[in-house]
């Protein structure tokens, strides 16, 4: 049964996690269990566990005897999470720049082709996914655990901020993974590093600018209502 209950656990967690960074729940949104558990026919138990674990990953808020909506994802947090971007998405492709194989570099040319796909069918979710995925194969490129452990828990909120500032230029953004694929595969680390800091950097105040749009919602009144 605990096994049972642990795949439901998951397998929501998982549906959950993605319905929000890939915008079909926006933020601030309430989040009622009843529908929820109907919806995806599990129980409030493994539900209410996967909720615990969003609510970790800072993907959801839950309001004491209110319920849980999802996290407004307030300017302060893009600036927070810019701040950790910065330094660590750095060390990443910089260590992966000193540590190139070939298996890292098809999965950066794959995550690019997505991305370069998803933006000719206008799908801005799908693009977020892939340029989220980009970032990702640098951190497993780096080949350090400590690193990986680090950057985890911050998959899902790259990958919503993404979504979230779809507005940006992701053309761009697109070819600025290209020059950071270049340095990467030609082992020049130094390069990878500074292509890395301006990519990530450049989107911050705009990025910061955009919060504002998504970011102005209060837990609490949002979640006072009788449905849970």
């Amino acid at each position: 049964m605990v096994g049972v209950t642990g795949s439901l656990r998951d397998s929501t967690y998982a549906e959950l996690r993605r319905r929000i960074v890939t915008l079909a729940y926006q933020p601030g949104e309430r989040l009622v269990e009843r529908d929820l558990a109907a919806e995806l026919q599990v129980s409030r138990i493994p539900l209410r566990e996967a909720l615990q674990q969003l609510q970790s990953d800072g993907l959801v808020v839950l309001v004491p005897r209110q319920g849980a909506i999802v996290a407004p994802f307030t300017a302060d947090d893009v600036r927070d999470l810019f701040d950790v971007r910065e330094s660590l998405e750095v060390l990443a492709v910089r260590l992966a720049a000193t540590r190139v194989a070939e298996p890292g570099l098809g999965r950066l040319r794959e995550q690019m082709a997505l991305a370069e796909a998803a933006i000719a069918r206008g799908d801005d979710p799908e693009t977020a996914a892939a340029n989220s995925g980009f970032h990702r194969v640098l951190v497993d490129m780096a080949a350090n655990p400590l690193l990986s452990a680090m950057m985890g828990p911050l998959a899902a909120r790259t990958q919503w901020l993404f979504a979230l500032t779809h507005r940006r230029d992701l053309v761009l953004q697109c070819e600025e993974h290209h020059d950071i694929y270049a340095a990467v595969a030609g082992g020049e680390a130094d390069l990878a590093a500074r292509l890395m800091f301006e990519h990530v950097t450049s989107g911050r105040q705009e990025s910061i600018a955009l919060a504002a749009d998504w970011s102005t919602v209060d837990p609490v009144a949002a979640t006072r209502s009788r449905r849970r």
